[in-house]
């Protein structure tokens, strides 16, 4: 088993931090012949244009330049070229912050970390960006269409133990969603039920089997056709959530992928349409300090 990274990380540009290799075995002189093997898409030249500016390192050598030789088994960290992104015009704020952590409420329609077509426009990057904070890691993370709290690790040294409250499930995570009125269901309601891989790829499906998913679902209050709804998931299944209310016949308002896909993972955002689905509160018990913590979202559905 390769020894966990221990080494510096370079740091971000526009809040985004450099992607990694390790140089598995072969008979490349050069790194740069590598490169352009394993990216065939980047191309040489660009390569060595990155090579020229500084844009690749390693730990042991730190800057390499276009005739740094290959060498087996290191971790080769480099920046991917930063096309300009349509900007999500919502902004995030930070609810709170201290030497170990830092609460973001996030946006509708904002990712939280760097995915598919999103690289600069995150949550992450515009914190660092922000902060100055180049060790800022989510110690979750929210759909993208879901809006709300996300708590970030500030201090790596203590970023295991915080971690581990979502591991042993000792974090109690509160959502609100926005749904049909259900007459035909006895609330609160503890839903259980099995999440597997659907169709396409990117979609969760419910199937018979042991459960993996559990959530308890409440009613707030009735608006007619539509009811708020609180969920408290125990588990954090992909799209748990999304999945288990659609599953019952009461699908989160303006979902476009359950229960039916009904806009491609790829398409442009309709921002007068969110999800109206809201990560409202998180509360534990600090591992350091011993005292409770509560954090609530300031946006509403």
């Amino acid at each position: 088993m390769t020894a966990p990274d221990a080494s510096p990380r370079p740091p971000s540009i526009a809040g985004v931090g450099a992607s990694s290799v390790r140089l598995p075995p072969g008979a490349w002189t050069l790194l740069i012949d590598f490169l352009d093997q394993r990216f065939p898409d980047v191309g040489r030249a660009l390569w060595h244009a990155r090579l020229t500016e500084g844009k690749v390192s390693d730990a042991e050598s730190g800057r390499l330049k276009p005739d740094a030789a290959f060498v087996a088994g290191r971790l080769i960290r480099y920046y991917r070229e930063l096309p300009p992104e349509k900007r999500i015009p919502f902004e995030a704020s930070i609810l709170y912050q201290d030497e170990q952590l830092l609460v973001a409420d996030k946006p509708h329609f904002l990712p939280t970390i760097p995915s598919g077509r999103f690289v600069q426009e995150t949550l992450l990057g515009r914190l660092r960006r922000d902060t100055g904070i180049e060790q800022l890691v989510p110690l979750h993370r929210l759909d993208r269409g879901t809006a709300g709290l996300v708590l970030f690790s500030v201090n790596p040294r203590t970023r295991g133990v915080y971690s581990a409250l979502f591991a042993d499930r000792q974090i109690t995570k509160t959502y609100e969603a926005l749904a049909p009125t259900q007459l035909a269901l006895q609330f609160p309601l503890r839903h259980c039920s099995r999440i597997v891989a659907g169709e396409p790829f990117f979609r969760q499906q419910e199937v018979d089997g042991e459960p993996n998913a559990e959530t308890l679902i409440e009613v707030i209050e009735r608006r007619g056709d539509l009811s708020l709804y609180r969920l408290q998931p125990v588990t954090g299944r992909k799209h748990q959530l999304r999945v288990q209310m659609a599953g019952l016949g009461i699908p989160i308002v303006n979902d476009d992928w359950y229960p039916n896909l009904r806009v491609a993972a790829d398409a442009e955002d309709n921002y007068a349409l969110p999800l109206k689905l809201l990560a409202r509160r998180l509360a534990f018990t600090d591992p350091i300090s011993g005292m409770p913590r509560q954090f609530d979202s300031v946006r509403d559905l």
